[in-house]
């Protein structure tokens, strides 16, 4: 009951409360707090007698705001805000700078905790700074995604509703073993259950993840990165088999990792072999390289590298 909240848990939840919407007023914190416009100011009071600085401005637009001095107020991250500033670091959050985006969110208060200094020239950079996106960047929900952290901390075998980029969607029982972040793609390594073989799936392409009461052990000095980009472009629909007349070297640098393994068959030539669940996309990668290529296996892209190439053929007649 609010009756039974202490005066000092009431004052950190009013700074928690100023920390995350700077602006608020007597009234809105005492409405937070359950508490009386004069009580709320009470708090603040115990807030700057504990020098942590608290400013307050008055007018239409005027409210609490933290301050700023030699002890800074302490940061108060929520779980989405503190998923969504890892996610940022890793792949490249590029809405930082909307304070309603979660990432926003979290760096807005790490801005106004900074020295005047500091945080002015960081504060311009984030209001200036002009982002290029990578538009092929998929970011996965940040709950699916701490749901399978969690799996894999805790080796719990997870039932996962899957959506593969052509549609087909299946539900699968796995052991997961890492969340991998990987050539703009989070995924997550596995091993499928009921197939008992190892699997890749894009995270952001997971419906649901719910993890179950059974454990498991992952396999020892596993190397996450290693084996995921050991298994990449497997257990697709559509297998693929292609030889490419280009050096393994050079192949690497063309293609994405989700193509496939790429092996050398000799000083020139290399064999990329994987699978798919969409030819088109496929078909595209290849379409990029400068170098001849000829698909061996897969009667699905060897189709659709013919339309393509037929539709080029056409677009230079007449």
């Amino acid at each position: 009951m609010r009756s039974e909240v202490s005066p000092t848990a009431r004052a950190l939840l009013a700074l928690e409360l100023i920390q995350t919407r700077p602006g608020i007023t007597a009234d809105q914190l005492a409405e937070r707090l359950g508490v009386t416009s004069r009580a709320a100011r009470r708090y603040v009071e115990i807030l700057r007698e504990a020098e942590i600085p608290i400013v307050s401005t008055s007018g239409p637009f005027g409210g609490y705001r933290p301050g700023r001095g030699i002890r800074l107020p302490p940061l108060t991250f929520s779980q989405g805000e503190a998923l969504a500033l890892v996610m940022a670091v890793l792949d490249g959050h590029h809405d930082a700078a909307d304070p309603a985006d979660t990432a926003g969110s979290a760096l807005g208060k790490i801005l106004r905790a900074l020295p005047e200094a500091v945080a002015a020239q960081a504060g311009a950079v984030r209001r200036t700074a002009a982002s290029a996106p990578d538009r092929s960047a998929a970011r996965p929900d940040p709950a699916t995604t701490a749901a399978l952290v969690s799996a894999c901390a805790e080796q719990r075998v997870t039932e996962i509703d899957y959506r593969s980029e052509s549609g087909n969607e299946w539900t699968s029982r796995v052991e997961p073993w890492a969340v991998v972040v990987r050539h703009g793609r989070w995924y997550l390594l596995c091993r499928a259950v009921d197939r008992d073989a190892v699997r890749t799936y894009r995270v952001d392409r997971i419906v649901t993840a719910t993890p179950g009461n059974d454990t498991f052990d992952p396999p020892p000095d596993l190397d996450p990165v290693a084996e995921l980009e050991a298994h990449l472009g497997t257990g697709w629909e559509f297998p693929t088999e292609v030889l490419i007349q280009a050096p393994l070297d050079q192949c690497r640098r063309a293609l994405p990792g989700p193509a496939g393994q790429l092996t050398a068959v000799d000083e020139q030539t290399t064999r990329l072999v994987g699978s798919t669940s969409n030819p088109y996309s496929y078909a595209e990668w290849l379409a990029r390289l400068t170098v001849p290529f000829h698909v061996v296996e897969g009667p699905e892209l060897r189709t659709v590298v013919r339309e393509l190439g037929e539709r080029m053929v056409a677009a230079t007649d007449g």
